[in-house]
């Protein structure tokens, strides 16, 4: 495999694993990949039985998908600059020890103390599977194969959060809350034998590691996620001031050290692009939406419309349907139309089906239900696929890196906004805290729409 150096970025001339054991290679990535972006949304459904096992309140219980989310959002920008520099191998691998020692760690958790703490090194883990899977990809797939890499490795992360709740479901068909996170133990240690195999060695790049700048980002990120949350669930005291003003100190201090930085940590550079600014927004937004339905739906099907934890999962199961079935149509639609064309329409979409989902009748049938979760999923599906392209191709080739960890950090930012966000309509209104949640997501999908369409102009 041969390499050529120039300044601090090192550019791929290979033909990538060979066929025979790349998809070994795939194989110990997806599943990385996959269990971080699942364990974003799995214990959603089973929020409602989880707040009452453990003796806690319905807004303190989102803490659990707030606290993953937290430490994932924190560490994603710092893991990956790491990456380039010890090598992306390393980082995924350490990723999967860590992210499965935590599941174990989640499963036995006897209180919520416990399995907040918990998340927390499970986010840790999760942040370095999702900081380095893109980078991976690039070195698994020969260079004309690309494309269909990226786009796999999009299908796994859009699919894997949407299918949480379906997963869900079966999981809790069989067992308690505790498998959701034991389940991830032997898929875990088969990612790991097969990464030790047949992960390629990546380049290490000669710069040195910024780690005052990583502990700012990580700072700024986890800081502004727990402002969010805590804000969310009613603290307006003292303590929560502090946090915005330690927030705002971070992110003050990480612009002046990386100030005329050619490939700062946070990719300020291409934030300055509209057409990559207006695709975060759109992804932000987006994700947010996704996370104000998968987190509050669960509570309005349990407790308001009286189904099981079972059944719920079940009625959610058309959005990741759609979404897996859309996003090759939109990936195809996408080299002839442009991207904020295309997501417009489906956020259109989107937008449509959480109205429709917050207007249902007071006893709706199974139908009701699963109609309005296909149309959201069918939306969410014509979204994906074209927004990714559309922040990677709109980076120069020598910032693909930092335009990948935006990638995933807009994600994980909308979805904490999102869980954020249920937790503040039931600190609100107990009883109409879901619904309200609802009618939030059909408005932030709206936004993201109008967001789309103005990338039109820069297409």
């Amino acid at each position: 495999m041969l390499f050529r150096f120039a300044s601090t970025e090192i550019y791929p001339i290979s033909q990538g694993v060979p066929q025979n054991e790349r998809w070994k290679s795939v194989l110990a990535v997806m599943l990385g990949v996959s269990m971080a972006s699942l364990d974003t949304a799995i214990a959603n459904t089973a929020l409602p039985t989880m707040a009452s096992d453990l003796g806690t309140t319905q807004a303190l219980s989102v803490w659990i998908v707030s606290a993953y989310q937290l430490a994932v959002v924190a560490a994603l920008l710092p893991a990956a600059s790491l990456g380039e520099i010890i090598g992306h191998r390393r980082i995924l691998m350490a990723g999967l020890v860590l992210f499965t020692l935590a599941s174990l760690a989640c499963g036995i958790a006897p209180s919520l103390e416990w399995l907040v703490v918990a998340r927390v090194v499970q986010g840790l883990g999760a942040a370095g599977l999702m900081a380095v899977n893109g980078a991976m990809v690039r070195f698994i797939y020969p260079s004309g194969s690309l494309g269909r890499g990226v786009g796999l490795n999009s299908l796994v992360v859009g699919i894997s959060f949407a299918a949480g709740p379906t997963l869900a479901s079966l999981i809790l068909s069989v067992g308690s809350w505790h498998w959701l996170f034991l389940i991830n133990i032997p898929i875990g240690l088969v990612a790991m034998a097969l990464g030790l195999r047949a992960l390629p060695a990546t380049p290490q790049s000669s710069r040195s590691y910024d780690p005052h700048a990583a502990l700012l980002c990580a700072g700024f990120f986890g800081l502004f996620v727990y402002s969010l949350n805590a804000g969310a669930q009613g603290n307006t005291g003292w303590t929560l001031m502090l946090t915005i003003a330690l927030t705002l100190l971070c992110l003050l201090a990480l612009l002046r050290r990386q100030a005329g930085v050619p490939a700062p940590l946070l990719a300020l550079d291409l934030l300055r692009k509209p057409i990559f600014a207006l695709s975060a927004a759109t992804a932000v937004c987006t994700f947010a939406t996704q996370a104000l339905a998968f987190v509050s739906l669960p509570f309005m099907l349990q407790q308001v419309l009286g189904y099981t934890q079972i059944e719920t999962g079940f009625l959610i199961t058309p959005w990741p349907i759609l979404v897996a079935a859309m996003a090759p149509v939109a990936g195809r639609l996408s080299d002839r139309y442009p991207a904020g064309l295309l997501a417009g329409v489906g956020l259109i979409m989107l937008s449509a089906g959480m109205a429709l989902l917050a207007l249902m009748p007071a006893d709706p049938t199974p139908l009701d239900i699963g109609w309005r979760m296909a149309l959201c999923g069918a939306g969410f599906g014509f979204f994906q696929s074209p927004n990714v392209r559309t922040i990677m191709s709109s980076a120069p080739p020598e910032r693909s890196g930092g335009a990948s960890g935006m990638i995933g950090t807009v994600r994980l930012l909308g979805q904490s906004t999102g869980a954020a966000l249920v937790a503040a309509c039931f600190t609100i209104s107990s009883t109409y805290g879901a619904i309200n949640a609802i009618w939030l997501g059909a408005l932030f999908a709206a936004i993201a729409a109008v967001a789309s369409f103005m990338r039109l102009p820069y297409s």
